[in-house]
């Protein structure tokens, strides 16, 4: 079956669900789940995002130049779902949906204590791409939840349960094969 050249992200799917913290020049925490997110390079290591020109988030980022990309599991689905929906501007997603929020090593933006990993990042560059602008931000520090990692240092993925977004308000969480 043939797709709109438009819709062609629909099959580009399950896609790793995010949820990115920021601040507000005031210091007021944001925190919004994505689904077009990759790891962009190892060496320097960078991680891209295409976000949404009218989004908190990108305001965020680009006024402060931080923010951490946190990976929810399966467990706090219904807390990023409602972290999706539209807040007026200074209001926190996280006290609104009862996540914590957990100090960050070397960015203002906080942690989501919820999640089995963390990426804390510093904003390399931003490139408009259509309908969403391609942030990019540098990997200054990173963290998984220690009973999260295999013996080869890969992520248990059946174990972690990471949201794995399918389109809509459908989700998957992988397992292994």
């Amino acid at each position: 079956m043939k797709l709109e050249p438009s819709k062609f992200y629909k099959a580009f799917a399950p896609r790793v669900t995010v949820l990115v913290t920021t601040i507000d020049v005031k210091g007021r925490v944001n925190a919004a789940p994505f689904s077009f997110a990759m790891p962009l390079s190892m060496n320097p290591p960078l991680v891209a995002l295409g976000i949404n020109y009218a989004s908190n988030t990108l305001e965020n980022i680009s006024e402060t130049r931080e923010f951490v990309v946190n990976i929810p599991s399966n467990e706090i689905i219904d807390q990023v779902f409602k972290c999706s929906k539209t807040f007026p501007k200074g209001v926190s997603e996280l006290e609104k949906t009862g996540l914590s929020k957990l100090k960050s090593s070397k960015v203002r933006p906080p942690r989501v204590a919820e999640c089995v990993a963390w990426f804390e990042c510093k904003l390399e560059w931003m490139h408009e791409a259509g309908d969403h602008m391609l942030v990019t931000g540098s990997v200054v520090e990173a963290e998984v939840k220690k009973e999260l990692l295999k013996k080869n240092g890969n992520l248990d993925a059946e174990k972690a349960r990471v949201l794995m977004h399918v389109g809509g308000n459908e989700f998957a969480v992988p397992f292994m094969i």
